[in-house]
């Protein structure tokens, strides 16, 4: 059964959400609607996304990157594959755009496509005397001053192992998926979906010889505040999920858990870096 999970704010979901029903009324590929997609359908109303998540072996999503960001974080356990149509922006998790919607219900009536497994980064925040909160991060966990105005000063262990301490507006660790997005903002690398790293960026750091390191993803990068009176605030994939204190400890590990990141066949990753990036050949 195929899901499909639309961004209803986006200009065009109407449209795009429509003409994927039908293309995939015609094959014919039998699916279902989240509540999103079936109001801009006009359909009974759907699923929510963990439900549709439980029924669906592939969910189609229309919108952009933060639209599976959403998705990711609302579907607990095993992760369905996820085939994603711009309708958004950039879109480097997207396979295909808002103009390719029947090559997509062909693609997904064939099975004409490729998966791209995307690593998961694990959250823990340990606090005295509490549980432990955990959750996951496709793109990456950020620690930052939050709406004040002083740097942030926090301590870093990598592997177990005391790093440095970044005085910064804040520090960015990202998984390959997330090395697109806020790390290359702050001057971090691109790192490639398969190749088992992290990286740590800082942000705006006030030490000039502070740079983006690129650690193995069996390691695990443990951040604590350095200074009492300065609580730091921490975000995953956009999302605020409260303050580290003095004595708590972040651990950011890989997860147990991928996503299975649908691929056109004839649109690899470095064409997608090309094109989204406006990169071109050299002439020599």
């Amino acid at each position: 059964m195929t899901g499909i999970i639309a961004h209803t704010d986006k200009p065009g979901a109407a449209a795009a959400v429509g003409e994927l029903v039908r293309e995939l009324e015609k094959r014919p590929v039998p699916f279902l609607l989240d509540r999103g997609a079936a109001l801009l359908a006009g359909r009974p109303e759907g699923l929510g996304e963990a439900e549709l998540a439980q029924q669906c072996s592939l969910l189609v999503v229309l919108g952009g990157d933060g639209t599976i960001l959403r998705a990711v974080q609302e579907i607990p356990g095993k992760l369905p594959t996820i085939f994603g149509i711009n309708i958004g922006t950039l879109g480097f998790l997207t396979c295909a755009g808002a103009g390719e919607i029947p090559r997509a219900a062909e693609s997904i009536a064939s099975g004409d496509f490729k998966l791209s497994p995307r690593t998961l980064m694990k959250a823990s925040l340990h606090r005295p005397g509490l549980p432990v909160e955990t959750l996951d991060a496709l793109n990456d966990v950020v620690v930052g001053r939050g709406g004040h105005s002083q740097l942030v000063r926090v301590r870093v262990s990598i592997g177990g192992t005391p790093f440095t301490e970044y005085n910064a507006d804040g520090l960015v660790v990202a998984t390959p998926t997330g090395s697109t997005a806020y790390s290359l903002s702050a001057g971090g690398p691109i790192l490639l979906p398969d190749c088992g790293c992290f990286v740590v960026t800082p942000i705006c750091p006030h030490v000039l010889t502070n740079r983006s390191v690129v650690t193995a993803d069996t390691s695990t990068v443990e951040i604590s505040p350095a200074k009492p009176d300065r609580p730091v605030s921490i975000t995953a994939d956009a999302r605020p999920w409260g303050q580290l204190a003095a004595g708590e400890t972040l651990v950011l590990e890989k997860s147990p858990r991928t996503l299975p990141l649908a691929m056109l066949p004839e649109r690899p990753f470095a064409d997608v870096l090309r094109q989204k990036l406006k990169w071109s050949g050299s002439n020599i």
